[in-house]
């Protein structure tokens, strides 16, 4: 029987217990109101809601020909009308988000984890809200509950996944149980076609889901917490115990990354290898496994990506936490999928200001040709690095303004005392730019309180 746990991490000079913990992934952009313009999605987990400690909320920045604004906004906590439950102190409501259209009806509808929870089923159990998109946004949820008897920190990461009707729309979430794998078809009086509970392997950490194999149907991935002895934790491309892939990591996110059609499976590997040269990377990296027809096989040695990889801005450096945020995206239209990475830990002129970098992808050759990265010091960006920023806490891309290109976002929890914030990378004519990127703080969105708000999200700081 392995050994698992996690490991407490520091922001701002304060310890951060390992419980509750915080999800994995930023916010992805999607059209709530079918208006045509995705929106923005910045989660604000710590946020205070009518006096009640870290309730938490979430801020949907409504997109436009003229991108976002600050000003054309809304907050949703659980005490907005239609919203199940009910705030209350330390849900951490918007801890995990995840977006797509599960009802079939035209209008993007956001899944929600409260993983700190308290339901009948027990302290810190979680729950996770469907608010379903309408012409008018976001104005009703329900709960995709969960059939675990007595489940822990139900919600912690959540993805979801839409190809089509029936079985081929899914939503999976994670918990220190188990991961929980709904399908549809999903109604908007909160009926969904099955469900399937997941115990068989070590705690989840992150969720993701993609055609792997090309058949049309999202295949469900994780990455469990960490592992003893080793770093990171087991990676599934099929979650069942036995199934683990070669190498490891505690965040997974899927894309087509080669362009062959087939969903690739990449993993964040944040930690310092236990053992040099048996697991890890010194700074951290990340690791791509190919789809194929056949799927990803257990013995498929994947691909490693460093920051000393040929290609990659910077150097590999203890303690960077390169692969501590990750997303894949096309971000240049070029049919081929990004790998999107973030290095909260990043020490550049300030320590742990924080870095994120660009993959882009490759049909051939290898990854790493290409990539260049953004941080608080790259010309035109607002702000200013400084110490424990954590710029790259988490990333997510999605086009708000309809032309074509998609932005990128970028979130840093430890700015502005822990209030967090969140940059939007405009798409260029090749990639995302700095020039006209736009910052929106706590305080920016009408998140007042002084500490610990976390806009954007905490990512994997509670573990690393």
């Amino acid at each position: 029987m392995r050994k698992w746990f996690v490991i407490a991490g520091v922001i701002g000079g304060a310890l951060l217990p390992a419980v509750p913990a915080a999800a994995v992934h930023g916010g992805v952009p999607g059209d709530f109101n079918g208006d045509g313009y995705k929106d923005a999605v910045l989660p604000a987990p710590g946020a205070n809601v009518s006096g009640k400690e870290a309730a938490g909320a979430v801020v949907v920045l409504y997109g436009s020909k003229s991108g976002l604004a600050a000003s054309h906004r809304k907050t949703i906590t659980q005490n907005t009308a239609g919203v199940p439950g009910a705030a209350e102190a330390y849900d951490r409501f918007g801890e995990a988000t995840a977006t797509a259209d599960l009802n079939r009806d035209g209008y993007a509808d956001l899944v929600v984890g409260s993983p700190a929870e308290d339901t009948p089923k027990g302290t810190d159990s979680g729950a996770v809200t469907v608010l379903w998109g309408s012409a008018d946004g976001l104005t009703s949820g329900t709960d995709l509950p969960t059939p675990a008897d007595a489940p822990g920190q139900y919600g912690l990461d959540i993805t979801a996944l839409s190809t089509g009707a029936g079985a081929k729309t899914r939503v999976a979430v994670a918990g220190w149980d188990a991961s929980v794998y709904f399908s549809g078809p999903f109604t908007r009086g909160g009926g969904f076609g099955s469900v399937t509970y997941n115990d068989n392997t070590p705690s989840t950490s992150s969720v993701a889901l993609g055609d792997l194999n090309g058949d049309k149907v999202p295949d469900p991935a994780s990455a469990t917490v960490r592992l003893s002895g080793r770093s990171g934790g087991d990676v599934y491309a099929n979650p069942a115990y036995g199934n683990e892939l070669q190498g490891n990591g505690l965040i997974v996110a899927t894309g087509d990354v080669d362009g062959d059609g087939y969903a690739d499976l990449v993993a964040g590997d944040p930690d310092e290898p236990e053992a040099a040269g048996v697991d890890g990377a010194s700074g951290g990296r990340v690791l791509v496994w190919y789809g194929s027809a056949t799927g990803v096989a257990t013995d498929t040695a994947p691909v490693q990506i460093t920051q000393n990889t040929a290609g990659v801005p910077g150097a590999s450096e203890k303690g960077d936490a390169f692969g501590g945020a990750l997303t894949v995206a096309d971000l240049n239209r070029d049919g081929l999928a990004d790998i999107v990475v973030g290095t909260p830990y990043e020490s550049l002129a300030k320590n742990r200001a924080g870095q994120v970098t660009v993959v882009p992808g490759r049909a051939s050759g290898s990854l790493g040709t290409g990539s260049y990265s953004f941080s608080q010091d790259t010309a035109s960006v607002p702000g200013a690095a400084e110490t424990d920023d954590l710029f790259g806490t988490t990333v997510s891309a999605g086009d708000v303004n309809k032309d074509g290109k998609p932005e990128l976002f970028v979130g840093a929890s430890g700015e502005n005392n822990a209030t967090g914030a969140v940059w939007v990378f405009p798409g260029g004519s090749s990639r995302p730019t700095a020039s006209g990127s736009k910052l929106f703080t706590a305080s920016s969105v009408g998140l007042t309180q002084q500490f610990g708000t976390t806009l954007g999200g905490l990512g994997l700081l509670w573990a690393i």
